[in-house]
């Protein structure tokens, strides 16, 4: 592995490691037990009071590990065998992950494993399906290279008032209903990235029976996750949780801010934390961990065997770790890579993951140094073409911030 590939490894989240045949039985209303494998069960929480129970933690298949030729599939392999050992049955993919090879990963892995004995989530992507023929080809596609006669739960991708209103026009929504009555489709949502007043109305235009938002401890307030969780839960709309993490930003924090929560609780990681904190509300149905190291999937695993909720204690520590975090957070970028591939070469997740450790550490030297490595992808490569902008769910003004990183970089 070259410096590069490291920096952008070193920059990444999340987890596993052992491995066992996971035996489950689909009842006739849909659950997925697992209750009959050995070992500890990670929680699991009841749909909308019926009986198809869903592991609390969810597998994210956006970050797997990678090596030279794309997704090492020895490690990740590894991993799903482990999270089904560990009744860690729900895995999400989605047609640009790792390039559309996150679908083709799934399709060769999860085949090997009886079809009832998981649930499977997919999305209609956001800038591909831009006609009714391009939906109903890319639906199809997916089946097939997923290797699956149906996906447990569909999504609508990225959701925000313009993609919204152009599904609308073309009958995405109609077409996946159709789909769902064929049962090709067993629950069908939505992604999201906008406003409270845009969700608010997705949920008033169609019938959804789940939804899927970023929320976490700093995006209460700071992305609005408050507003957003309140309207899924009086809409009764069971929440699925994205980036409970933020990217992993929530995993290391600060020196000042990690402190705080290793001296409330030596024995747990500062993701612990977090993790626990989304799923301390009700409503939340899954939270979803985009795994990449096997130790990490292990740390996940020990937090939801068994789940337990924050208590005030521990939810007034938290926040005094979130002050302290929010004196060094500098962008707010979680590395979903939808920014990406940048015409012009630069490499955005990295350029931001560099300044926002630099700010943390405090070490210049060591920033100037990893940026003058990237030479040909670093922040100067950008012209401010503004395509980045476009595509960012967190709605940040990536070439701006690209020469405030370009600027740290000079100075």
């Amino acid at each position: 592995m070259n410096r590069r590939e490291f920096l952008k490894t070193a920059l990444t989240v999340a987890a596993l490691s052992p491995f066992a045949k996971l035996y489950a039985k689909e009842t006739p209303d849909g659950n997925k037990s697992s209750d009959i494998i050995k070992g500890q069960q990670i929680t699991r929480r009841n749909y909308k009071n019926t009986g198809i129970t869903l592991p609390l933690l969810g597998f994210g298949m956006m970050r797997l590990p990678t090596n030279e030729n794309g997704i090492d599939y020895a490690t990740a392999e590894k991993m799903v065998a482990r999270a089904m050992e560990a009744g860690l049955n729900y895995f999400d993919t989605a047609y640009m992950y790792h390039g559309g090879k996150s679908q083709v990963f799934v399709g060769d892995v999860l085949s090997k494993y009886p079809r009832d004995s998981f649930y499977l989530a997919n999305k209609m992507p956001p800038n591909s399906a831009t006609t009714i023929e391009n939906v109903e080809k890319i639906f199809k596609e997916q089946l097939e290279v997923c290797k699956t006669p149906y996906f447990d739960f569909y999504l609508i991708h990225a959701l925000n008032a313009s993609l919204w209103e152009m599904h609308k026009s073309i009958g995405t929504y109609e077409f996946l209903k159709k789909m769902q009555k064929e049962g090709k489709i067993r629950k069908l949502g939505f992604s999201f990235h906008d406003t409270p007043d845009v969700l608010q109305k997705i949920v008033n235009d169609k019938e959804w029976e789940f939804a899927q938002i970023q929320m976490n401890y700093l995006d209460w307030e700071l992305y609005k996750s408050k507003e957003q969780y309140e309207i899924l839960e009086k809409a009764g709309i069971p929440a699925i949780i994205m980036e409970p993490l933020r990217g992993g930003a929530l995993s290391t924090l600060n020196p000042t801010a990690s402190e705080i929560l290793k001296n409330a609780n030596p024995n747990v990681s500062v993701s612990s934390w977090a993790l626990r904190y989304v799923g301390s509300f009700s409503n939340v149905l899954i939270i979803l961990s985009g795994m990449t190291l096997p130790e990490h999937l292990e740390d996940n695993i020990k937090t939801f065997t068994p789940f337990v909720p924050l208590n005030d204690k521990e939810k007034e520590t938290l926040n005094l770790a979130l002050a302290a975090y929010r004196k060094s957070l500098a962008i707010p970028c979680t590395a979903c890579k939808y920014c990406m591939p940048c015409p012009f070469g630069v490499d955005i997740p990295t350029m931001f993951g560099l300044y926002n450790q630099a700010q943390i550490t405090k070490n210049k030297h060591g920033f100037k140094r990893n940026y003058a490595q990237m030479s040909g992808s670093n922040a100067e490569v950008c012209v401010a073409c503004g395509l980045c902008k476009t595509k960012c769910p967190q709605k940040l003004d990536i070439p701006e911030l690209l020469k405030k990183v370009s600027a740290e970089a000079k100075g």
